[in-house]
């Protein structure tokens, strides 16, 4: 099939010719009448046509109504079951923590495919993720910006099996050791992505409770808090060296700024004038002495 040349009637010339029979018989016939209603158009429209499909052919001596109905109704398929809907294609490539991100939300993918580039199809409802032409994930789309749409079949096994777990839990948990591992938790978990992430440093640190107690634990989690340490790293490091265990005493103040010619006293910033006063007022004293 070649497609017609622009500006080329005759590459079309039977459609052309349709388009020229429907003004002739249908637009010229109704030019002069006046219409107050689209409903009334249709209808004029629907009359004319219908008489114009029915008028036989010279050369065939049938009517278009009868050829269509010969030759075309019988090989014609059926309409599809739901109407045509408009779908863009785009790529993306598959995120560390195996999710895409299309229009400012993320949407999961089986976890093998991290780092790999797929090709996504997306409509008005619907998303789906393609990896060289097979279907890898399917979802609802969304329209919340900065949220995350994500199946459990996508996680890997150890993530699998913190999905039960929430951020209001874990926190929990940290507030039975004290107030200051409770607010240390929730500042690990402000401080990631996504707060899932956190869970296992927080974790962890809990832990160390087995070692070292609970009252340790908790002034080791006051100490990194104050220090704005937050991690498991750094709280197993304060219990590990004793750090926890200084008291006000023991922690030496920092020295102090040593003397040199080039650091600028209060006086570099005065202006001259008023130096000069400062000056006039001292010798003033000088002289009452």
């Amino acid at each position: 099939m070649i497609p017609a040349r622009p500006y080329h009637p005759k590459d079309k010339a039977k459609v052309e010719v349709g388009v020229q029979i429907a003004q002739r018989w249908i637009l010229a016939r109704l030019r002069h009448r006046q219409f107050f209603s689209l409903a009334d158009l249709n209808a004029a429209i629907g009359e004319l046509l219908e008489q114009l499909n029915n008028r036989p052919l010279k050369k065939m001596k049938v009517s278009r109504k009868e050829l269509f109905a010969a030759l075309d109704k019988p090989h014609a398929l059926p309409l599809p079951q739901k109407p045509f809907e408009f779908a863009a294609w785009k790529k993306a490539r598959v995120n560390v923590d195996y999710h895409i991100e299309i229009e400012d939300h993320s949407y999961s993918v089986p976890y093998r495919l991290i780092h790999q580039q797929v090709e996504v199809r997306l409509t008005a409802s619907m998303v789906e993720i393609f990896l060289k032409g097979t279907r890898m994930a399917c979802h609802p789309r969304s329209f919340q910006k900065y949220q995350r749409t994500t199946l459990k079949e996508h996680m890997p096994l150890p993530h699998q099996k913190y999905l039960e777990w929430t951020p209001s839990r874990m926190l929990e948990w940290a507030e039975k050791t004290g107030p200051s591992m409770k607010a240390l938790a929730d500042a690990i978990l402000s401080t990631k992505e996504h707060p899932e992430q956190g869970y296992r440093s927080i974790l962890g640190i809990l832990r160390l409770e087995k070692h070292y107690g609970q009252g340790r634990l908790e002034t080791a989690a006051q100490r990194a808090l104050t220090y704005r340490n937050f991690s498991y790293q750094a709280v197993k490091r304060i219990l590990e060296k004793g750090l926890d265990q200084q008291t006000n005493s023991q922690t030496t103040p920092p020295p102090a700024l040593p003397f040199h010619e080039n650091i600028r006293g209060s006086e570099y910033y005065q202006s001259r004038q008023d130096i000069q006063d400062n000056q006039n007022n001292q010798g003033e004293n000088e002289h009452v002495e």
